[in-house]
C-alpha cells in the first residue's frame, strides 16, 4: 500500500473527448483551445483533445492542441484498434512534445459475442497487432495507452483479460486503462479487479481508471482504484460524459486531498473552472452538486445551522468537507430559514444583513419566523427582515404609544393605550427616559426599568438612532427592547413601549 501511495495521483482530463462528445452542441476548434487553457491553469498532466478519426474538427482540434501544448502536458488521441484510426491519430498529435496515442477494445464477454462478434483470440489479436503499429508510429518520444473496454463487466473473465494485458504490454503499451464502461458492477468489486491487474503487471506500467456515473458511484470507485494502484485518474471537469456523465474531477482530487494525498493540481482554480464549463456546455451546475452547485453551502436544518454558525470561522467546518476557499470560492455558507430551521439562522440571517440582533431576540422571533415558512416555503432575507421590524422594532401588543409633549421644569405628558384604554398622564423626571418610565409607573405599570443604550445606525438608506433598552420582567428575565428613529428622543419611547409589549406579550405564554 505505501509503495502503491507513493506515487502522486496523474489527473488525465476526457473533458474534450468524452465530456464533448455527449454534448448537444460540441465545441468547435476555438472552444476546445479555450477550455484547454483552463485545464493548462488547473494543472492537469495530460489531455485527451479528441477523436481524430471522428470528423474533420476533431482531427484539427486534436491537432491544434498538440501545437500550443506546454511541454509538462501530454496530449492524446483516441483511436479504435483501426489501422487508419491510429495514423489518424499519430498525425494529429505529432507536435506535441508529450504525445500519446490511446487505442482500445472491449474484451467483456457480452461485448465481444453480441457487439465486435468475434472471438476472444480474435480480440486479443487484434489489440496487439494495434498496439504494436501505434508504438511504431507514436516513436521513441511518444506512449501508447491501451484501454480494455467495458472492464467492469470482465470478471467473469479477468484472467483472460489478464494474460491479453500481458501481452499487450510486450507490444509496446506503457499505460494501461480499465474503464468501468457502464457502471454495472459494485465499487469494491471493481476496484478488486483493478488491484488483479496492478499485481499482474510490471510495475513500472502505469495502471488508469476511466468510471462513468451511471449509478452516481464513479468517484468513489475512482478514489478507491487510486489506492490499490491506479495512478492515472480519467475525470471530466463538471464530470460531463455520456449518459450520466464521468467521474468528477474536482470531487477525485479534493477527496484525495481530504485523505491526505499531494494532488498536483491547482484547487484553487476549481470554482471559476466549474462556472466556464457550465457556460460553455450550455449544462447547468446542478444545484446540489458536490462543491460546485449554489446549494453545496447551504444549511436549513435547525441543529446543522447551529453546528455552522459555531465553526464558520474555523479550517474544519461542522456540516462541510472543506473550507470554501480551497477551490476558490469567494461566497461562504448559506444559512437560509425553513420551517426546519432555528434560531441561530435567523440570528446569522440578520446580522449579515446589517441588523443588531441577539441571540435572545433571535429565540423570541423564531416562531414567527417558522409560522410564515410553513405557509410559503423557505423564507427571503427580505421576509425575514419583515418579521424583525415586526417582532423587534415594531411590537404589537397591548401598548399603544400615542404622543408626547415636553412641558417646562422637565415635566412630559405622555398619551399611550393600553388595551383600548386611554392614559394621559403628566410626570417630571431626569430626563426623557426617566420621564416617560415614571408616567408609565404613575398609570399603574410596573416598568422595571435597568439600563440603556444608544447608538446611531444606518438601516437602509437613511442614517437613524437606535435606543436599546433592558427591562427586568415580573419573572426576574431580563428584556432588551429596540427602538429606532431619525429622532432620537422618538427612538428612546419607542424602544419604551417596545419593552413593555414584551413583557405583556410574554405574560400571556406563561
Amino acid at each position: 500500500m505505501s509503495e502503491i501511495i507513493k506515487r502522486l495521483p496523474f489527473f488525465y482530463d476526457i473533458t474534450l473527448r468524452d465530456g464533448n462528445q455527449s454534448l448537444k452542441k460540441p465545441w468547435n476548434t476555438i472552444e476546445k483551445e479555450i477550455i484547454f487553457n483552463h485545464l493548462a491553469e488547473l494543472g492537469v498532466q495530460g489531455v485527451e483533445a479528441g477523436f481524430a478519426a471522428a470528423s474533420e474538427m476533431d482531427f484539427e482540434a486534436c491537432s491544434r492542441l498538440s501545437q500550443i501544448a506546454p511541454d509538462n502536458i501530454v496530449i492524446s488521441a483516441l483511436a479504435r484498434c483501426v489501422k487508419n484510426d491510429i495514423e489518424k491519430a499519430a498525425e494529429a498529435v505529432k507536435s506535441a512534445k508529450k504525445r500519446r496515442i490511446h487505442t482500445f477494445i472491449a474484451m467483456s464477454p457480452f461485448n465481444m459475442e453480441y457487439v465486435l462478434n468475434k472471438s476472444p483470440q480474435e480480440i486479443r489479436k487484434q489489440a496487439i497487432e494495434a498496439v504494436s503499429f501505434a508504438k511504431n508510429l507514436i516513436g521513441s518520444g511518444g506512449e501508447v495507452q491501451f484501454s480494455v473496454e467495458h472492464f467492469g463487466d470482465c470478471n467473469e473473465n479477468i484472467d483472460f483479460v489478464i494474460e491479453s494485458l500481458k501481452e499487450i504490454v510486450k507490444a509496446g503499451a506503457s499505460i494501461i486503462n480499465l474503464p468501468n464502461t457502464v457502471e454495472r458492477t459494485r465499487p469494491s468489486i471493481f476496484v478488486q479487479m483493478v488491484e488483479k491487474v496492478y499485481n499482474a503487471l510490471p510495475k513500472d506500467i502505469t495502471i488508469s481508471v476511466h468510471n462513468h456515473n451511471d449509478l452516481g458511484m464513479a468517484t468513489a470507485t475512482t478514489v478507491e482504484s487510486y489506492f490499490k494502484g491506479a495512478v492515472q485518474l480519467e475525470c471530466a471537469l463538471n464530470g460531463l460524459g455520456e449518459r450520466a456523465g464521468n467521474t468528477n474531477m474536482y470531487e477525485v482530487a479534493v477527496a484525495l486531498h481530504n485523505a491526505g494525498i499531494d494532488v498536483p493540481l491547482n484547487l484553487s482554480k476549481i470554482y471559476e473552472t466549474a462556472l466556464v464549463i457550465s457556460d460553455m456546455s450550455n449544462v447547468k451546475i446542478y444545484e446540489k452538486a458536490p462543491l460546485i452547485g449554489p446549494e453545496a453551502l447551504a444549511h436549513r436544518s435547525g441543529i446543522h445551522q447551529d453546528g455552522a454558525i459555531k465553526t464558520k470561522d474555523m479550517e474544519k467546518g461542522a456540516y462541510r468537507p472543506i473550507h470554501p476557499s480551497l477551490i476558490g470560492r469567494k461566497d461562504d455558507e448559506k444559512f437560509a430559514f425553513t420551517s426546519q430551521s432555528g434560531k441561530t439562522a435567523i440570528f446569522e440571517i440578520i446580522t449579515e444583513a446589517g441588523y443588531p440582533i441577539t441571540l435572545g431576540e433571535a429565540q423570541r422571533i423564531t416562531p414567527f419566523a417558522k409560522e410564515a415558512a410553513e405557509k410559503i416555503g423557505e423564507l427571503s432575507t427580505r421576509n425575514i427582515i419583515d418579521i424583525y421590524y415586526q417582532n423587534v422594532l415594531n411590537i404589537k401588543g397591548a401598548f399603544k404609544f400615542i404622543d408626547i409633549e415636553k412641558l417646562p421644569d422637565e415635566q412630559i405628558r405622555l398619551k399611550f393605550n393600553y388595551n383600548s384604554k386611554e392614559f394621559n398622564v403628566i410626570s417630571k423626571g431626569n430626563g426623557p427616559i426617566d420621564q416617560c418610565i415614571k408616567a408609565i409607573q404613575k398609570s399603574g405599570f410596573n416598568a422595571e426599568f435597568i439600563n440603556y443604550e444608544q447608538k446611531a445606525l444606518n438601516m437602509g438608506s437613511d442614517a437613524v438612532g437606535m435606543t436599546i433598552m433592558y427591562f427586568k420582567a415580573p419573572n426576574g428575565k431580563t428584556i432588551i427592547s429596540r427602538g429606532c428613529d431619525e429622532n432620537t428622543f422618538i427612538a428612546n419611547i419607542k424602544a419604551i413601549f417596545n419593552g413593555l409589549n414584551i413583557i405583556e406579550n410574554e405574560k400571556e405564554h406563561l
